[in-house]
């Protein structure tokens, strides 16, 4: 467990986190790319800038920024180091699902601790043998008179190693249904992770998303009382959705500044001349205008909704058909925006972009960029917007 860090942290959050990205991430991120290591720099200085808390609420000792505001952060992480900007990302639905639904009191003072100490959380909510399906899982909690008992086979769990604690579905009890699911905060002292696969992709490598056996020990406190259906539904997939495509607009918003960069770099060559490039500039752009309206957009729907009312208006809001539509929705135009935009970026830059030896060079955002859809992958987050939509009447 990380030590208490000091309350050095100056200026705004996003003053904090664009002084984060430019100073430190920038400068680690093609390191962190090629080795497919954790950007431990860029991850304490979230922590001494006191990035990792500012979505926690002011009573608990955070800075109470909603949604929208912590959509910017992630997007300007994700513009230096997507990795990063992914990493902080993930920490912050974890922090909003806890916030949320962490109705227990050793689960509020969990939530302080974070911010004090300025834990790192990741989350263990996928399984071997459900195709990928989060609403199910084959774990379940075991009550050993006092303490619990979980092990779960993931094949995925982004930063596990690096993080201070891991938040895990599992089945309420062995004989609960593969979905009546629990959320259970496992600290890191008390897990061991047995790695089952190695990290060597294409893209986001920085996130280390290995493969994991974890056994992990917790207390019945440490459980949320709320079904993990409720928490999925109302708070950790739109946040996701959110704080990913967020990440993947700042990875946008890197492709187009080297695009323009380049532009003007030939103008200068050719004053007077408007060249091939620069009208395709003029496109890319407008893209990643409507790419970021419609991300900012989205951010401001869920503050609406969870700020509109209390209690069950809240969770009506939060839950309604319209309102998941449209964050699946988002989740994957975002997703394919984001490829396009890198890909014509590309095609602006030339063999410049295509090189890896260039200031114009584009190889890992246009990889990066691809890690998008496979996210949570698309065809079932479509699979379940198709359900959804046959009986929907409203307008989104």
């Amino acid at each position: 467990m990380n030590a208490p860090q000091s309350q050095c942290a100056t200026g705004t959050a996003l003053e904090r986190a664009t002084r984060l990205a430019d100073e430190v991430a920038a400068v680690w991120a093609d390191e962190v790319d090629a080795e497919a290591r954790f950007p431990r720099e860029a991850v304490d200085a979230m922590r001494s800038e006191r990035l990792l808390s500012v979505a926690v609420p002011r009573e608990l000792g955070g800075e109470g920024l909603s949604l929208q505001e912590v959509s910017q952060i992630a997007r300007v992480i994700g513009t230096r180091c997507a990795a990063s900007g992914m990493i902080f990302a993930m920490h912050q639905t974890q922090i909003y699902s806890l916030v949320k639904h962490g109705n227990t009191e050793a689960l509020r003072g969990f939530v302080e601790e974070t911010v004090d100490k300025q834990l790192l959380l990741a989350s263990a909510t996928t399984e071997l043998g459900i195709g990928g399906d989060v609403s199910r899982s084959y774990c379940a909690v075991e009550d050993l008179g006092g303490h619990l008992l979980l092990i779960k086979n993931a094949p995925v769990i982004s930063y596990g190693e690096h993080s201070d604690a891991i938040v895990v579905t599992a089945r309420r009890t062995p004989e609960s249904q593969p979905n009546d699911q629990v959320l259970v905060v496992c600290r890191t002292p008390d897990l061991t992770l047995e790695r089952t696969t190695e990290w060597n992709t294409l893209g986001l490598r920085g996130t280390c998303s290995l493969g994991y056996i974890l056994r992990a020990t917790s207390t019945p406190e440490m459980v949320a009382d709320v079904p993990y259906s409720d928490i999925s539904t109302h708070t950790m997939l739109p946040v996701s959705h959110v704080v990913w495509s967020s990440v993947w607009l700042g990875i946008a918003d890197a492709a187009v500044e080297k695009a323009r960069k380049y532009v003007r770099a030939a103008a200068r060559k050719q004053p007077g001349v408007t060249s091939p490039g620069a009208l395709r500039l003029a496109e890319v752009a407008a893209s990643a205008q409507q790419f970021a309206d419609l991300v900012d957009a989205s951010a401001r729907r869920y503050d609406r909704a969870v700020h509109a009312a209390e209690g069950a208006a809240d969770f009506e809001a939060t839950g309604a058909v319209g309102f998941s539509l449209a964050m699946n929705n988002l989740k994957v135009t975002a997703s394919t925006a984001v490829v396009e935009i890198v890909g014509q970026t590309m095609l602006i830059c030339g063999i410049s972009g295509y090189r890896e030896d260039t200031e114009f060079s584009l190889g890992r955002h246009l990889r990066d960029a691809h890690g998008a859809a496979v996210m949570v992958n698309n065809d079932r987050i479509m699979a379940g917007s198709a359900h959804m939509a046959i009986g929907y009447r409203g307008t989104l």
